[in-house]
């Protein structure tokens, strides 16, 4: 926990605590309101396509301006956004203006946001350690990142159920202002040294070209968008929550939770390995485990049993990307940092939210539990054919 001993990382690991617990809490809202709303898990698809059209349109060029402009500016505009946007979200809802259509306009805005804030916000981590605390700092910042996706969707479903929807999006617009002041506490200035990018077809260019000449990097993107396309079921939790498990808002929040439990402990774990061997074979391995507690989790038919099917899904998740965004951060230039993580962040997000269309369209036609099941198969067929090809 070394990296906690620097006071700008650890006012800034604070921050970013409670703005992801805040979004965490609000993607459990968004699709709880949704469901509501329409009964349909197509509708449900719609929440990922809201979301990953800015990022696969704009992350490019969020990923020059996190090289070009100062990233603390960029966080500071971006994050007042969304809180901007939350705010309307936590208005027309408590005004009954609200549907569907409504909540997909703002996540589309949300998500222009969030193509500008994710590139700046992975690539600031290395402005804050020194490079000896770099595998330090970036576990806890996972580890964060899993603490506040385990406890905000559980709180989620305690406010949906005690408060209504409405006091959701009020927190979450809340939370953004308190990352915001944790930014604002970093007084240097947090521009890239000696950085010669402009904002043109050439410095994306050059981005792409390192990241697919870099064979480590877009190896793990592939697998990385690969697993979660199939893997992912996130946004069919209201489906099992009402219809197969049978659970209200507190058993949709501990569904939503309990992946980043997994994902807590393996962070946990990471956390105090100084250095891993066989990093390649422990990627492998454990989306192999992800693909698995997938299958488990679609066949089960009682609470207990799916959240412990869950726990592993993060568990396996979690080991993976630890290991896989370090080597991604310790490879890449500073220079070419934000552009790097803005290629990550169409994987990484566009996997999952391509996958929840897909699990949201095949879901109406099979069902959700069929639906995760396939899904499963899928990645542990996918990553067993990787194994053995570069083995």
């Amino acid at each position: 926990m070394k990296a906690l001993s620097i006071p700008v990382f650890r006012n800034y690991i604070f921050g970013a605590f409670f703005s992801e617990a805040g979004n965490q809490m609000q993607t459990v809202a968004v699709a709880w309101q949704v469901y509501e709303i329409t009964r349909n898990p197509a509708a449900l698809a719609l929440i990922g396509l809201s979301h990953i059209l800015p990022i696969l349109g704009l992350s490019l060029i969020g990923g020059v301006a996190a090289d070009k402009i100062d990233r603390k500016k960029i966080l500071i505009i971006s994050q007042s956004t969304m809180a901007i946007l939350a705010f309307s979200l936590f208005s027309l809802t408590s005004l009954n203006l609200i549907n569907e259509w409504i909540i997909y306009g703002v996540l589309l805005l949300s998500g222009i946001a969030q193509a500008f804030s994710m590139p700046a916000r992975q690539a600031i981590l290395p402005n804050l350690v020194p490079g000896k605390f770099f595998m330090n700092a970036i576990s806890l910042h996972t580890l964060q990142f899993q603490t506040a996706t385990m406890t905000g969707p559980a709180v989620a479903g305690l406010m949906i159920a005690g408060f209504g929807v409405a006091s959701v999006y009020l927190f979450n617009s809340v939370s953004f202002l308190i990352f915001i002041a944790s930014i604002l506490s970093i007084k240097k200035s947090l521009n890239v040294e000696h950085s010669d990018v402009e904002f043109n077809l050439k410095s994306i260019k050059e981005g792409i070209h390192f990241v697919f000449k870099t064979p480590i990097l877009y190896s793990t993107m592939i697998l990385d968008f690969l697993a979660t396309f199939f893997g992912t079921a996130n946004i069919l939790m209201p489906v099992f929550a009402k219809d197969i498990l049978h659970v209200g808002p507190q058993g949709l929040g501990l569904l939503y939770s309990a992946p980043a439990l997994g994902g807590v402990i393996a962070g946990i774990m990471l956390s105090s390995i100084p250095r891993i061997k066989n990093q390649g074979k422990i990627i492998l391995g454990s989306v192999i485990l992800y693909g698995l507690a997938t299958i488990g989790f679609g066949l089960s038919k009682v609470l207990p049993i799916s959240l412990v099917f869950l726990v592993l899904v993060g568990f396996g998740d979690m080991t993976s990307t630890i290991i896989r965004n370090t080597i991604r951060q310790m490879v890449t230039p500073d220079r070419l940092r934000g552009r790097m993580v803005s290629i990550m962040r169409m994987f990484f997000q566009g996997g999952p939210q391509l996958g929840e269309i897909e699990a949201g369209l095949l879901a109406k036609a099979i069902g959700g539990g069929p639906t995760v099941i396939i899904g499963g198969v899928g990645v542990v067929l996918i990553t067993t054919f990787i194994a053995f090809k570069n083995k």
